[in-house]
């Protein structure tokens, strides 16, 4: 196994209205990832814009000043090839991956759309993305049994104020409240060159690419006023847990247990990685051997645990489990905190140690397997730390971590005086 966590050629340039572009040439295959970060997500949303980041991830695939509306998504799709986008808290990413003799189509839309996407909004667009919105979160939230369990975390872990207490998804109130000037004086806002990475990796040369960069993305004016995201990096902690119990129409009664960790991209959130692999992961792990197979109190499939991978806060670690037929809340709830708990008493054995980094190393390598998930892993440091090349320590940080780091980590962040739990109760046992 390599040493490095990427052991392909990257090469970077800026242009002079800043935008970089990251080029990581790989000939295994006649395809190309193009991959654009912006550095815009949920954090960014002043008060009352929650919800924009991610309804632009809507908009941008209605339509340019030369695409028309889902044109740009025919174009790709009509040259063979697949694309999307997404929003977290951080960032919101767009790409394609395309047969290397369309890369020029790809980087020419995507260019198009950042400059060009303000002209061609209309009002009657935005109220009908806005109504996509709307149902996607009744699809995926509201309408889901534990759905929007997200959504209650974030302000239990996160105070008022702090970038990361509310969810993409945003306020449908703050979404029906803004009018057409308003989305469009965002979209000038952060949708601009020196505020994004473009990533390409496949079958081509950071000379073509360079090039291509230069022609169509080159002229687009940058924007001198970004406004930064609010400090989140400091998080006070209350010494009181938190405590909510939801009675919904679920199947069984269902708990989570966060806790705020460390940073991702920091040393202390590697260990939280290795950390929640031995907690979470799989048949093997501390929570699968103790409620499912042990006490047999949780649902096999419907355990485990996981961090979520946010760059400029503490960012959560989750541990979830789903009661089996008969058993009470009381009961999984308690058994979750103790498996949790003994983290930081209950020594890490050579056994589960190995075992987590063997999982994250499979993890790594399948992300890096494909031109498509290379480059988004490349635009992701390039964009959260400033050189794409760091994405070469991740792996390596994670086979270093110890017994005694893990050990030392649940004690420092898993206290149960500073926990988040949420209960989900069946409506029937109310």
């Amino acid at each position: 196994m390599p040493e490095s966590g990427y052991p392909w050629p990257i090469e970077t340039t800026r242009l002079d209205n800043g935008l970089r572009v990251v080029v990581s040439e790989d000939r295994t295959a006649p395809a190309v990832a193009v991959n654009l970060w912006y550095d815009v997500g949920s954090r960014h949303e002043p008060e009352g814009q929650s919800g924009f980041a991610h309804l632009f991830e809507h908009l941008m695939f209605e339509g340019s000043v030369n695409v028309a509306k889902t044109e740009h998504m025919k174009l790709i799709q009509g040259a063979g090839g697949s694309l999307n986008a997404t929003t977290n808290p951080d960032r919101t990413n767009y790409f394609e991956t395309v047969p290397a003799e369309h890369l020029e189509l790809a980087l020419w839309l995507e260019a198009d759309r950042m400059g060009g996407l303000v002209p061609a909004l209309t009002q009657e667009t935005l109220d009908n993305q806005r109504d996509v919105v709307k149902n996607e979160r009744r699809q995926r939230y509201e309408n889901v049994p534990y759905g929007d369990a997200w959504l209650r975390l974030l302000p239990m872990l996160y105070p008022p104020g702090h970038p990361y207490h509310h969810s993409t998804i945003g306020s449908m109130a703050d979404l029906n409240a803004a009018d057409l000037a308003t989305f469009q004086a965002f979209h000038r806002t952060y949708y601009a060159p020196n505020n994004a990475v473009l990533t390409v990796v496949g079958d081509t040369t950071a000379a073509e690419v360079f090039g291509h960069a230069e022609k169509y993305f080159g002229a687009l004016p940058a924007r001198a006023d970004i406004p930064s995201a609010p400090d989140g990096r400091t998080v006070a902690a209350t010494g009181k847990p938190v405590h909510e119990t939801v009675t919904a129409d679920v199947p069984a009664p269902r708990v989570y247990v966060a806790h705020r960790t460390y940073a991702f991209g920091t040393p202390g959130y590697d260990v939280t990685t290795v950390l929640a692999a031995i907690l979470g992961s799989g048949r093997g792990s501390r929570l699968y051997q103790r409620l499912a197979d042990g006490e047999r109190i949780a649902q096999p499939d419907l355990v485990g645990a996981y961090g979520v991978d946010l760059a400029y806060a503490p960012a959560p670690l989750i541990a979830t489990a789903t009661a089996r037929p008969g058993v009470t809340a009381e009961r999984l709830t308690a058994g979750l905190a103790e498996v949790v708990d003994e983290l930081a008493t209950v020594p890490v054995t050579a056994a589960e140690l190995d075992r987590a980094k063997a999982l994250l190393s499979t993890m790594w390598w399948r992300q890096m397997a494909t031109v498509d998930g290379r480059a988004d892993t490349l635009s992701r440091y390039a964009v959260q730390f400033g050189d794409p090349a760091k994405a070469a320590d991740r792996l390596p940080g994670w086979l270093a971590v110890t017994a005694g780091q893990v050990a030392e980590a649940a004690a420092e962040v898993l206290t149960p005086a500073d926990r988040a739990t949420l209960v989900y109760l069946p409506e029937e046992t109310s």
